[in-house]
């Protein structure tokens, strides 16, 4: 069961009962999406490419949208084309979505055009303005394929704790084969096995601020040398 559920910073998450987990960080959705993957890691990967005004961003876990619609706002706004895809095998209702109250955070054109394109947009790229296309992959992470290459990858699926199989080592190759060399891949987690694991699959590592509730996150650069 999936019910509307406000957290600590008052904008809403979703919470779904059988997995026993929220979309977001309780302590606050907007703040959490800001930080680990705005910020954390489009805003981040831009910084260290000025100049750049196309980006490709993967997302593990689509969820309620609210880190495609703050990306797609900011590069609206930044005049940066953005290619996202979103993998998220259990794609949840519109009319669900619209409950949310994410309308108040992004532009109301962007809002607007996302509830409109959102069901069109499972697997096809749609676009959302003129600067912006999106797609949601409806499948499980381990039989997602594709040829294309992103620059940024945001890891937002479940606690390991809860989704265990989405943190393997099989899992994070998987998702991370698909990175260009130099790319950046951002989650709100960070264990002594993640840490590992992205060392082995060929990443140098970072152990930066956490969102509020949370004292550190990991970001991860993909060498330049192509490892898969």
């Amino acid at each position: 069961m999936l019910s509307l559920t406000p957290t600590g910073d008052g904008s809403n998450t979703i919470y779904n009962s059988e997995v026993g987990e929220n979309y977001h960080s309780k302590h606050g959705a907007l703040q959490e999406s800001k930080h680990v993957f705005l910020n954390s890691g489009l805003v981040h990967y831009l910084s260290l490419h000025p100049g750049s005004t196309q980006i490709k961003i993967l997302e593990v876990g689509f969820g309620t949208g609210l880190n495609f619609l703050l990306s797609a706002d900011y590069c609206s706004k930044s005049q940066t084309h953005l290619n996202y895809t979103g993998i998220e095998a259990y794609t949840l209702a519109k009319d669900l979505l619209e409950k949310t109250g994410y309308k108040h955070f992004v532009e109301n054109l962007i809002w607007e055009e996302f509830l409109m394109t959102y069901k069109n947009a499972f697997s096809n790229y749609i676009p959302l303005n003129k600067l912006c296309n999106y797609r949601i992959e409806q499948t499980e992470l381990l039989n997602f394929e594709t040829e294309e290459r992103f620059d940024i990858l945001y890891f937002d699926a479940f606690a390991a704790s809860r989704q265990p199989e989405m943190w393997t080592e099989e899992a994070l190759e998987r998702c991370c084969r698909h990175l260009e060399p130099g790319g950046v891949f951002v989650t709100y987690a960070i264990t002594g096995y993640l840490k590992r694991t992205m060392k082995k699959l060929g990443f140098t590592i970072e152990k930066a601020k956490g969102a509020p509730g949370k004292r550190e996150m990991l970001r991860a650069t993909k060498f330049c040398s192509e490892k898969f």
